[in-house]
């Protein structure tokens, strides 16, 4: 269990995301016209998402083949595929040095039925995030 396990907060938000969706939803479903980027996932109310929704998936600890089954039930748009990708492979692009390359996950993602690979930049960078 990580640091929110029990934590009221978490558990509540838990409870209620799994009451709204069946269960705890990717961020692109609880904002749907956001960036991953965004200041609103670093703060406020999106932030407390983030945490809820870390805490919970680190919790499943579940397989690739798994973390693929679930994001296949919540495609995501273009922008939040690297997103996706660092969650189902545990990437950490951070770490690496330069711009990390992720066309080899979008290449499997893309084998796996994900679509959108292609658009992730034109996505990243469209002028309605500026």
């Amino acid at each position: 269990m990580g640091q929110y396990a029990d934590e009221d907060w978490y558990e509540q938000g838990v409870a209620d995301y799994t009451a709204q969706y069946g269960t705890v939803p990717p961020p692109w479903v609880i904002a749907p016209d956001s960036h991953p980027y965004s200041m609103g996932w670093r703060m406020g109310g999106g932030e407390t998402f983030m945490m809820v929704f870390q805490e919970w998936w680190e919790q499943r600890a579940w397989q690739a083949s798994e973390r693929v089954t679930y994001f296949l039930k919540w495609p995501p748009p273009p922008r939040w595929i690297p997103w996706m990708a660092d969650a189902i492979w545990n990437l950490e692009p951070w770490e690496a040095d330069g711009e990390f390359d992720y066309t080899r996950y979008y290449a499997r993602l893309e084998q796996l039925g994900f679509g959108g690979t292609a658009d992730v930049e034109a996505d990243m960078d469209d002028s309605r995030w500026e």
